[in-house]
């Protein structure tokens, strides 16, 4: 079974961000002992350096192997070069043993808010999924905005400027998990084959109502993909439970 923890959205600054849940939710993930963290943006929630600098110190407190992709918060005050220096890559491939491969894409725009992934990465990401439909790998999309809109989030303003052209590519590929953030409410679409799953705020303030800080957690088998989703210092249910798409 391969463990995949989904946090996002920690929004480190001296305003927004929950030291005291963030320590919680390190405890709680690292006790998991998962394969790896997927991080789907707003690390920071200026994009300015010293909050660049305090998110690679807490991020270095996760046992688990970390990678992350660039929310349209990190993109501000010349953070998307920031990120680059003191993150990683924007946009990556990442490949587990023969059969799992995960691709992070790179959402955000300069002192924007809108999501784009633009024509050269999405050229890229169909080659990518080319191959993983060849050599029938469990697919990974992982990024910042959302692709659909989601439930309980207001008037729709952010979803990807390009998300019709990449929600076609995801779904027609048959990529089997689609990640995301930025809106701070956990949710779960299937289209056709094709699992789409938004993460809360792991530790922000920034929370809807009376939506609490929270991280998901996918078991993948061969038979049946579980996810779960985790109340940071709370209570964890499963939040959706599904067959593998190569069976």
């Amino acid at each position: 079974m391969t463990v995949i923890v989904h946090i996002s959205d920690l929004h480190c600054s001296k305003s927004d961000f929950d030291e005291e849940v963030f320590m919680e939710a390190v405890s709680e993930i690292n006790h998991l002992k998962p394969d790896m963290i997927i991080l789907t943006g707003d690390i920071t929630n200026n994009g300015y350096y010293v909050e660049f600098e305090q998110a690679k110190t807490y991020l270095g407190m996760f046992e688990a192997p970390l990678f992350a992709v660039p929310g349209n918060h990190d993109a501000r005050n010349l953070g998307y070069q920031t990120f680059e220096e003191l993150i990683g890559e924007k946009s990556w491939k990442l490949t587990v043993g023969d059969n799992l491969t995960v691709i992070g894409l790179d959402s955000s725009s300069p002192d924007e808010n809108r999501g784009h992934i633009g024509n050269p990465q999405h050229m890229w990401l169909e080659h990518q999924l080319d191959e993983c439909v060849i050599n029938e790998n469990f697919s990974v999309v992982a990024l910042h905005h959302h692709v659909i809109s989601i439930p309980q989030t207001g008037r729709e303003r952010n979803v990807l400027s390009d998300a019709g052209d990449i929600l076609k590519t995801l779904t027609t590929h048959e990529v089997d998990l689609i990640l995301s953030g930025h809106k701070h409410v956990p949710n779960i679409w299937k289209i056709n084959d094709t699992i789409v799953v938004n993460a809360g705020s792991l530790c922000s303030t920034k929370l809807r109502g009376k939506i609490k800080n929270s991280y998901n957690v996918y078991n993948i088998t061969d038979k049946e993909i579980e996810i779960f989703l985790n109340t940071v210092g709370g209570e964890k249910f499963l939040f959706g439970k599904y067959p593998r798409n190569d069976l």
